[in-house]
């Protein structure tokens, strides 16, 4: 299964759908969740009280069945915006092996930013990579002015695809 993480509920969001309209169509099973929407509280060592909270279990259940990824976030002051960091820290401390979450799986990144969003790429692909994903070379990269372009989403897809198919994910 493709799991596409939406990191805000606006143009993000949009993008995500569209992604996984046209992951369906390449036959591609497929899920999508809104991070923003999660319920989680903000991470920090005074909400974690050794117990998972509330929305996590959903959370970490889509991951672990999750073969790849596309993460579609908008850049927050140069990097990831709250709601995927908070993701990611519950995911590493809550979970029993987080790393087993991303080691070796396929990530795709995407963006819908009234900016460059190339810090938010370096920023995503740095955090991702340190997990242990195999962050894809080509990124996604829209705004009001440059809509998605549906051969690079393609070929994004196509990629996601063949590397979810040859790697034997746990």
């Amino acid at each position: 299964m493709l799991l596409i993480c939406a990191a805000s509920s606006g143009d993000n969001l949009k993008l995500a759908a569209k992604l996984k309209a046209m992951a369906i169509d390449q036959g591609l099973d497929c899920e999508l969740i809104d991070l923003s929407d999660t319920g989680l509280p903000l991470y920090s060592r005074n909400t974690d009280s050794g117990e998972a909270p509330q929305g996590f279990a959903e959370l970490h259940a889509l991951f672990q069945r999750a073969r790849g990824y596309i993460f579609c976030a908008p850049e927050y002051n140069g990097s990831m915006p709250p709601a995927m960091t908070n993701a990611i820290a519950w995911l590493s401390v809550a979970s029993q092996d987080f790393r087993a979450l991303f080691n070796g799986r396929p990530v795709a990144i995407a963006t819908h930013s009234g900016g460059s969003g190339a810090k938010l790429m370096v920023a995503m692909r740095l955090q991702l990579g340190h997990l242990g994903a195999n962050v894809l070379g080509r990124e996604l990269f829209t705004n009001k002015n440059r809509p998605l372009s549906i051969k690079a989403a393609e070929s994004v897809l196509e990629q996601l695809a063949a590397q979810m198919l040859s790697h034997p994910y746990p």
